[in-house]
C-alpha cells in the first residue's frame, strides 16, 4: 500500500473517490511559488537554528529552487495522490534528496503552510490589481482633460436634473476607483503579516525564529495568536469585498455606457474593436464588453458570498470546509484581471459625440433650478422662487417650448421680476460655469481636480 506522507496511522488507502474529493492540487497549483518559497525561507531559518543540519538545509533550498524551476517549465508532474500543492512539493522533494528531505516539514503544519502561501499569493494580487486600477485612473485623467468643456446632463432618477461637464463625470469615477485603489492599499498591509510558525494550532516547541522568515519573505510582522493564525481568512474575504466594490464601481460605468451608446441617446460610441454584431440584424453593433463586465460582477458578488458562508460556521481553529477559500478568491481575481484591461482600453478608444450631449442638456429643462437662482438673486425666497418655476416648466410642457425658448414676455408672465440678464444667466455654459463650489462642475474647478489626480497619482506609484 502506497503511504500517504499523513498515513501512519492508517492501515488502509484513501478510497479513489475520497482522494479526488479531498485534493485540491487542481487549482492550489498555482500557488507553486510561493508554497517554495516559503519553504526556502523555512529551510533556511531551521539550518540558521540548528534545528535542522545546515547542510541539510542547503540541500533542500538547492533542490526546492530546482523543483520550482522544473514545475515552471512543465518538467515536474504533479500528482492528485499527494492532494495539494504542499505534499506535492514534498512528495518530490523527497524523491529527489531522501531522507534530508523529510527534515523540512520540521516545526510547521500544513495549516500554517497554506495560510502562508495564500497571504503570498494575495499579497502580490494585491499588487497586480492594484496597477491596472492606477492604468484605469491615468485613462480616466486623460479623458476628463479632453472633456473639460463638454456640456452634458446629469441625472437623478435617470431624469435630466443639471447640467454637468462629461469631464465632471469621469472624475466622479475617478473618486470611486481613488477609493478602490486605497482599500486595496490598505488589503495589502492586513495580508502582509506572516502566520508560519502557528503550527497546526498550537505553535510548536522548536525554537523558530519567526521573524527572520518574515524578514525573508518580506512580510512586515508575524501573527500574534497561533489559533488566529491557522484560522483567519479575514484578508482574503476583505480582498474580495474590495473586488466586489472595484466590480460594482465598473458595472454602474457600464450601464451608463450601454445607456449613451443606444441610439436614444447617442452620447457615446463604442469603438469597432469593442463591440460586436448580430448573426440575424445586419445593423447592429451590441455593447456587449460592457454587458459581459456587467454581468461579471454578480460572479465576484457571489465569490464573496461563498467566502462569507464557508466563515460564518466554523469553530477554531482549521477546518477543511477552509479549502473552499482560494477556488473563490482565485475566481474573483481572474475576473477582476480579464476585466479591467478590456474596460480601460474600451472606455480609451470610445467616440465622445460632444453636439449630442450638449443637446441633452439643453432639453428636459435641466436648468429650472438656475431659474429659481435667479430669482433668489431678485430677492424671491427660494421656495418661492421653487413654485414660480414649477409653473414655468408646466407652462413650457404645454407650449412645447424649452425654458431657453421663453420669449421676455413669456418669463414676465411669470414674475416681473425677469430681465433680459435671463437668457445668459441660464445659458448652459453659465449653468455649468457659475458652479465653482469646491467639487462642483466648474471647468476652473475640475482642472483643479486634474491637478489633485496627477499629484495623487505620482504620490500612490
Amino acid at each position: 500500500m502506497k503511504k500517504k506522507l499523513w498515513g501512519g496511522r492508517f492501515s488502509k488507502e484513501t478510497d479513489a473517490l475520497v482522494n479526488d474529493f479531498n485534493s485540491s492540487i487542481r487549482f492550489d497549483s498555482r500557488m507553486y511559488q510561493e508554497d517554495i518559497d516559503g519553504s526556502v525561507a523555512h529551510a533556511g531559518m531551521l539550518g540558521r537554528c540548528g534545528i535542522i543540519p545546515q547542510a541539510d538545509a542547503e540541500l533542500i533550498q538547492k533542490t526546492l529552487l530546482e523543483i520550482k524551476e522544473d514545475i515552471a517549465n512543465g518538467t515536474a508532474e504533479l500528482s492528485v495522490d499527494a492532494e495539494d500543492i504542499h505534499m506535492n512539493v514534498e512528495t518530490l522533494l523527497i524523491a529527489r534528496i531522501g531522507d534530508v528531505g523529510k527534515r523540512l516539514h520540521t516545526g510547521r503544519s500544513r495549516n500554517d503552510q497554506v495560510a502562508l502561501d495564500i497571504r503570498l499569493y494575495l499579497r502580490s494580487a494585491c499588487d497586480e490589481v492594484r496597477a491596472l486600477v492606477q492604468s484605469l485612473m491615468d485613462t480616466l485623467l486623460s479623458l476628463a482633460e479632453e472633456h473639460v468643456d463638454t456640456i452634458m446632463p446629469g441625472y437623478t432618477h435617470m431624469q435630466k436634473a443639471q447640467p454637468i461637464t462629461f469631464a465632471h463625470h469621469l472624475m466622479a469615477y475617478f473618486e470611486m476607483l481613488k477609493r478602490d485603489e486605497e482599500r486595496l492599499s490598505e488589503c495589502r498591509k492586513r495580508i502582509n503579516v506572516m502566520p508560519l510558525g502557528s503550527g497546526a494550532l498550537a505553535g510548536t516547541t522548536y525554537p523558530l525564529d519567526r521573524e527572520y522568515v518574515a524578514e525573508q519573505l518580506g512580510f512586515d510582522a508575524v501573527t500574534n495568536n497561533s489559533l488566529d493564525g491557522v484560522s483567519d481568512r479575514d484578508f482574503a474575504i476583505e480582498f474580495c469585498s474590495d473586488l466586489s466594490m472595484l466590480m460594482m464601481h465598473l458595472s454602474r460605468f457600464c450601464e451608463e455606457l450601454i445607456l449613451w451608446s443606444s441610439h436614444e441617446f447617442s452620447f457615446v460610441e463604442m469603438d469597432d474593436a469593442y463591440s460586436t454584431g448580430s448573426s440575424i440584424m445586419p445593423q447592429k453593433k451590441n455593447p456587449d464588453v460592457a454587458e459581459l463586465i456587467r454581468g461579471k460582477t454578480g460572479r465576484v458578488f457571489g465569490d464573496l458570498t461563498t467566502l462569507l458562508t464557508m466563515m460564518k460556521g466554523l469553530p477554531l481553529a482549521y477546518n477543511k470546509d477552509m479549502q473552499e477559500d482560494k477556488e473563490a478568491v482565485f475566481d474573483a481575481l481572474d475576473t477582476v484581471l480579464l476585466c479591467l484591461p478590456v474596460f480601460t482600453n474600451m472606455v480609451k478608444t470610445m467616440n465622445v459625440r460632444k453636439d449630442v450631449m450638449l443637446m441633452g442638456a439643453k432639453g428636459g429643462f435641466a436648468n429650472a433650478t438656475d431659474v429659481a437662482d435667479y430669482l433668489v438673486k431678485k430677492g424671491v425666497p427660494f421656495r418661492d422662487s421653487h413654485s414660480i418655476v414649477g409653473q414655468m416648466v408646466a407652462k413650457a410642457i404645454s407650449l412645447s417650448k424649452n425654458l431657453d425658448d421663453f420669449t421676455l414676455e413669456e418669463f414676465k408672465e411669470c414674475s416681473p421680476l425677469i430681465e433680459d440678464d435671463i437668457y445668459e444667466a441660464i445659458s448652459m455654459q453659465t449653468c455649468v460655469g457659475d458652479r465653482k463650489v469646491k467639487g462642483g462642475p466648474a471647468p476652473e474647478r475640475v482642472r483643479q481636480e486634474f491637478a489633485d489626480g496627477r499629484a495623487y497619482m505620482r504620490a500612490r506609484k
